[in-house]
């Protein structure tokens, strides 16, 4: 038999996963290993946000209904309170008060969302905080080294799960939530006689809000380096307690600055350090952290007006010219590298 050599390493390369595969294969390992997290988590958070709705719209109408009947004028018009029609409510309003009503509507629609972004703010946090430590305190880790996987590749697969998967799951289950708190609202302005159309679809921007939560992912990535790689390197290095390392080294590292007031060399307040170094290593996994250093557009604007300007996409978006998040993807990316070699390296006795 005479095989062709040649033929023999070309059928073996194809043989081969792509590393491609591999990365992919890994984040569906983080995917089910951590579902209870990635998922289940923002999925129930949403739920109690729809149910407090729905309990709030109940009460609303069981006391409407056992209230005294009376009359309130509105710009010229009586309208009666028990048994409210909207339609009466809604027929006198100006374009400014429409106006004014729609960002009303977009505030509400952004904090019905904002529950599955609360809870991916913890599950991103201890996800990380554990995701390295955890595979060493059961030993787990002795399985994964045997395989054809490198450090790099798992450890940047954590970091991949934790700034890009988690933060798209939890904003598909934001975008349901939103969707059923509109349905609920709704359900409760037809039944006083108004149009859901006039009161909350169109003075609303549903779909504006769909695109710039789904646009804040990326910001959220970067934004949120500093602290996974944190996170990562701590759950890397502590032999025991991860959680209480990760906290204390900043938080006492911003008391001893602050107590002897050493910003004061660089001609820095001691609030410059909390807010620039101890802040984006513990709270970078909060949605929305980075709003503090982004360029608004509001102006003058006030109220609910301002509140959904601060997430538009120029606001957002305008974070990518700061130097804050730059520096801190710098240190976050050398945190992970640091992360990943004491994973190679580390033993546990």
């Amino acid at each position: 038999m005479n095989a062709n050599p040649s033929m023999t390493v070309e059928r073996t390369a194809a043989m081969l996963p792509h590393p491609t595969h591999k990365f992919a294969l890994l984040l569906r390992r983080e995917y089910w290993e951590h579902k209870g997290g990635f998922l289940r988590a923002p999925l129930v958070a949403g739920g109690i946000s729809l149910l407090l709705t729905a309990m709030a719209g109940i009460t609303a109408e069981v006391l409407g209904r056992r209230a005294t009947p009376g009359t309130v004028q509105v710009n010229g018009a009586h309208v009666q309170i028990n048994g409210l029609d909207l339609n009466q409510l809604t027929s006198k309003m100006s374009a400014d008060d429409l106006r004014q009503l729609g960002g009303a509507v977009d505030v509400s629609l952004l904090l019905s969302s904002a529950w599955p972004f609360i809870a991916l703010a913890f599950v991103v946090f201890f996800y990380c905080l554990g995701s390295l430590y955890d595979e060493r305190r059961d030993r787990s880790v002795l399985f994964w080294k045997s395989l054809p996987v490198s450090d790099s590749a798992t450890v940047w697969s954590k970091v991949a799960s934790a700034t890009v998967v988690a933060p798209l799951i939890a904003t598909a289950v934001a975008l349901v939530t939103m969707f059923g708190f509109l349905v609920i609202a709704s359900g409760l302005v037809a039944m006083h006689g108004g149009s859901p159309m006039q009161l909350l679809w169109g003075p609303g921007h549903p779909l504006t809000i769909i695109g710039h939560l789904v646009a804040a992912v990326p910001v959220y990535a970067l934004w949120s380096l500093p602290t996974v790689g944190w996170l990562l390197l701590c759950s890397a290095w502590a032999r025991s307690k991860p959680f209480l390392w990760a906290l204390m080294i900043p938080a006492f590292a911003g008391i001893f600055v602050s107590w002897f007031d050493l910003m004061k060399v660089f001609d820095l307040q001691a609030g410059w350090f909390w807010e620039n170094i101890v802040a984006r290593m513990l709270l970078g996994t909060v949605p929305g952290s980075w709003i503090p250093v982004a360029q608004h557009t509001s102006g003058s604007m006030q109220g609910p007006e301002a509140i959904s300007q601060a997430m538009n996409l120029q606001s957002m978006y305008s974070v990518l010219q700061t130097p804050q998040l730059w520096i801190g993807v710098v240190a976050g990316v050398l945190m992970i590298l640091v992360a990943i070699r004491l994973r190679r390296w580390r033993d546990e006795g």
